[in-house]
């Protein structure tokens, strides 16, 4: 095949998609709650009975991933296994019970012309998602969109294509058998460049484009998309150990946000201690680290409390690691502590460990990130925890949603308006 043949060729998939795409998100905004909402409980069903293909498929992909070298932490992400397909289940089951997004109206009011002004929440329309590596967001992303009454065209990465094309022929059979139409989730099936830089020019038939992945993925589609879009670049969060914590808590804490899962983009990179508590709480906290695996990088004043530790580099700072790496700084006040994460974190998830409540307040408020918490760890920055049922990912923007996307985040509004023959002066 040509260039030129190749061209029109990618050109004519996207086209199908996209004309699909919207005529799929105008029947499925016309469903109630109800049918939307048996769609997704009847592909929770089929994940279950497709457990073992599911497991199969991913088995590929995993083969592909260890050949090509990917790190322990992406092959977590990638990995499916019976646990992890039941919480897929679960997730859709979670959010076909939520209520419905579209219902009711958000406002409304007389003006002193009477007309009467209703403003009601739609569906934004299509929904692009370009993703990396975890197929359960092939699951996620179907839940929210179908329930919302949006169709979504799915770009996953090619180390996952064997796990996200079985996971979406599930889809499509469940959506089939209720009735909904099949092609208001798509999965794209090629996974050359040239498919994914066609997508990004589509702002004609694509609304929202969601980039989930690494850094460079993001700012890719950032640079080349026509399409808005809702991004977060990295989770470069930080947990902030205060003068008046609860040692005891917040060794518990910390271990939580950098151990469980270092992997996600909720999880700490930064741990940032009060000299006042930097020994006591160091003595007791780095040996349960290194014990973990965590690899520990010290400022100055930390690498003399800490056996073992790498000097960390002003890089260090802003990385995420998504892994077992922690970098360590003492500091000798809390505004030095919302200074660091203002200019060195990514505007993500961050926490303070503190017993003074006015410090906790200070921080909370000062601390410019999408999800700021006091006494609890990073880690519950995810649509389940958050009870949102299941998320789309964590957005960094400063408009139109923040934080964990859900289904309100996935709606707009228009102004249905009533009145009896006015005409305006």
């Amino acid at each position: 095949m040509t260039e030129d043949m190749q061209e029109s060729d990618t050109k004519a998939y996207v086209d199908e998609l996209c004309r699909q795409a919207r005529s799929a998100s105008r029947q499925l905004a016309a469903l109630t709650n109800e049918q939307r909402s048996a769609a997704l409980r009847e592909i929770a069903s089929r994940l279950v009975e497709a457990e073992s293909l599911l497991c199969q498929r991913n088995a590929l992909d995993l083969e592909a991933g260890r050949e090509a070298g990917l790190s322990s932490a992406l092959l977590d992400r990638l990995s499916l296994n019976p646990e992890r397909v039941q919480s897929m289940a679960e997730g859709l089951l979670t959010v076909a019970d939520l209520d419905d997004p579209l219902a009711g109206a958000i406002d409304r009011w007389r003006v002193p012309s009477g007309l009467d002004i209703e403003q009601r929440r739609i569906p934004i329309g299509v929904i692009g998602m370009i993703y990396e590596s975890r197929p359960n967001v092939t699951a996620d992303v179907t839940a929210l969109c179908v329930k919302s009454g949006n169709a979504v065209i799915l770009k996953g990465g090619k180390e996952a294509i064997h796990s996200n094309s079985a996971i979406a022929e599930v889809v499509t059979a469940g959506l089939h058998a209720a009735g909904v139409p099949e092609t208001a989730v798509q999965l794209v099936q090629r996974t050359d460049r040239e498919t994914t830089n066609e997508l990004l020019t589509r702002d004609d038939s694509i609304d929202l484009l969601i980039p989930r992945g690494g850094p460079g993925l993001v700012r890719a589609v950032a640079e080349r998309s026509s399409i808005p879009i809702i991004k977060h670049y990295e989770g470069v969060c930080s947990v902030y150990v205060d003068e008046s914590a609860d040692l005891a808590s917040a060794a518990d804490i910390v271990m939580n946000a950098k151990v469980q899962r270092p992997g996600v983009c909720n999880a700490i990179e930064n741990l940032l201690v009060h000299a006042e508590v930097a020994d006591r709480l160091l003595a007791d906290l780095t040996p349960r680290l290194q014990e973990a695996g965590v690899e520990l990088r010290a400022c100055p004043r930390a690498i003399k409390l800490i056996a073992g530790a790498t000097a960390a580099s002003e890089d260090d700072w802003s990385t995420e690691y998504l892994d077992l790496v922690l970098a360590v700084k003492i500091i000798d006040s809390l505004d030095e502590a919302i200074e660091f994460i203002n200019s060195e974190g990514s505007g993500h998830s961050d926490s303070i460990i503190s017993s003074n409540n006015d410090n906790a307040e200070r921080f909370l408020s000062l601390v410019d990130s999408a999800v700021v918490y006091s006494n609890a760890s990073t880690r519950f920055t995810d649509g389940f925890a958050f009870g949102f049922g299941a998320e789309i990912g964590i957005s960094t923007n400063r408009i139109h949603a923040r934080g964990p996307m859900a289904l309100r985040e996935l709606t707009t509004y228009k102004y249905v308006v009533r009145g009896q023959g006015q005409v305006r002066d």
